[in-house]
């Protein structure tokens, strides 16, 4: 493996002579660019506004554009000149936990040698002082042309160090949740945890680029003059309304039947569900639906509603029927107090008279 910086950590009074490795590498396919006409490559070339000519990397050097486009040469001894104890070595500057790390700050990560044997101890010494205190080094650096933050870990027996953006430098995420204002309710939490516990964890070395192999796949079959077969990928599906319950429910069962779970498990995913039901929601789905799976979806949502009508139908009935006796009973009510009401009004009457 072949360094790309030659340095030294500086631990206090401690100074450890490394050599910086890169700690990966892209595997990716490399794409020319080409005129669609005839093939041809097309390339960059590197020319003189004054001279109006080509030049050559050797020629080639630094320099700062002002406002007004005034440029200021700026020379590699200049840059080494500058009063920065971080040109040559990496400066611990403290020692935090590794959850303290904002990952959105996490950039680069490379792999920090012992260079010479002279250097093995305090490599060392560093390497289990932050075993033991289960802590990451925060330093400082410099590095093309500028000052740098960087995280130094244990990976194995080795140190590996990665590249940190300043604070400054990470953007807040204004802006970007949904103002909406929506309401998670209880059911749909647990089915959302469901659905992670049916997930399960997995293995990051088993997962592999299916993407790159199948672009290797069609260059080797370009390059063997064949015509590529493979069928075109699945189409993402659009976003859409749905039922969140039912593509959650959806989820853990195909979840699990992927895992060859059982369908008594599916069952009791569904039960967690049915305390309460969820309001339409837009989402975007992770994979498009089979279409043969919608009848049997639609199907109990379908005899939900029927029997939900049927009961309604019957309890209207229920209440005319008790409206319509109701009054019935007043009017008879009524009927048998009439007689008593002439009765009284006659004998008031006949006392008038007779007086």
């Amino acid at each position: 493996m072949r360094s790309i910086w030659n340095g030294n950590i500086s631990f206090g009074l401690v100074s450890i002579p490394i050599k910086m490795y890169p700690a990966t590498e892209d595997h990716a396919v490399s794409f020319r660019q080409v005129h669609t006409k005839d093939g041809g490559r097309i390339r960059y070339r590197k020319v003189c506004e004054l001279e109006d000519k080509q030049i050559d990397a050797a020629e080639i050097g630094k320099a700062y554009e002002d406002a007004d486009g005034t440029l200021i040469p700026i020379t590699d001894e200049d840059l080494a000149r500058l009063p920065l104890p971080t040109t040559r070595a990496l400066e611990i500057q403290a020692f935090v936990s590794a959850a303290d790390i904002d990952p959105l700050q996490m950039g680069d990560a490379y792999y920090l040698g012992a260079n010479g044997p002279a250097a093995a101890k305090p490599y060392a010494l560093l390497r289990e002082a932050l075993k033991r205190s289960e802590k990451v080094a925060i330093t400082k650096y410099a590095h093309r042309g500028r000052e740098r933050l960087g995280m130094l870990r244990v990976v194995g027996d080795a140190i590996a160090m990665h590249r940190l953006l300043w604070p400054d430098e990470v953007r807040t995420p204004v802006g970007v949740a949904p103002k909406e204002k929506v309401t998670i309710r209880d059911a749909e939490l647990d089915l959302a945890d469901t659905l992670m516990n049916t997930l399960g964890e997995v293995d990051l070395s088993e997962l592999h680029d299916e993407y790159q192999e199948a672009l290797d796949s069609l260059v080797a079959a370009k390059m063997a003059g064949a015509t590529p077969t493979a069928a075109p990928g699945e189409a993402p599906a659009g976003a859409q309304v749905v039922d969140l319950m039912a593509a959650l429910r959806d989820s853990v069962r195909s979840a699990r039947q992927a895992r060859g779970e059982e369908a008594g498990e599916e069952a009791e995913a569904e039960g967690a569900g049915e305390a309460g039901e969820a309001a339409e929601a837009t989402v975007h789905p992770l994979r498009a639906r089979k279409k043969a799976a919608a009848p049997a979806k639609k199907a109990p949502a379908a005899k939900k509603t029927a029997a939900a009508a049927k009961k309604g139908a019957e309890r209207a009935g229920e209440r005319a029927g008790e409206r319509a006796a109701a009054k019935a009973g007043a009017k008879k009510a009524a009927a048998k107090k009439a007689p008593a009401k002439k009765q009284a009004a006659a004998k008031r009457a006949g006392g008038r008279t007779a007086s």
